[in-house]
């Protein structure tokens, strides 16, 4: 079984990813609802894991109340958004590039292993 964090990262971390592959890297890492469905909306931090992994390791804001992690450092993300009357096998999702993002993770072990969501500043 797969652990959260490679979860986490096969789900939520590439840097190579483009607004043009989501519909390719959303059924090759095989990203879907809990269903079975296509997922509405996938994240895609465009950095190495290494660089994700950071944010766990000193290099975050941890907020007590909401229990997450908040990048000190800003992000290019990908959101792949899915289109409007899209169902599998032919999920297909529309993308945004989106620049100086913080990245909000929940940590375990020092490691992400949740993609909680995205902001313009740096809180929680």
């Amino acid at each position: 079984m797969e652990s959260p964090q490679k979860l986490n990262r096969r789900q939520h971390v590439d840097p190579d990813m483009t607004v043009k592959k989501c519909d390719s890297e959303m059924k090759r890492k095989k990203i879907y609802c809990p269903d079975n469905s296509c997922k509405e909306t996938n994240t895609f931090i465009l950095a190495s894991p290494n660089k994700v992994k950071s944010i766990c390791q000193g290099q975050g804001n941890f907020d007590k109340n909401s229990q997450l992690t908040s990048s000190k450092e800003k992000f290019k993300i990908v959101v792949c958004k899915l289109k409007k009357s899209a169902r599998k096998p032919k999920c297909q999702y529309k993308g945004s590039l989106l620049k100086n993002k913080v990245v909000v993770v929940r940590c375990d072990k020092r490691l992400p292993v949740h993609y909680d969501h995205h902001s313009q500043i740096a809180s929680v």
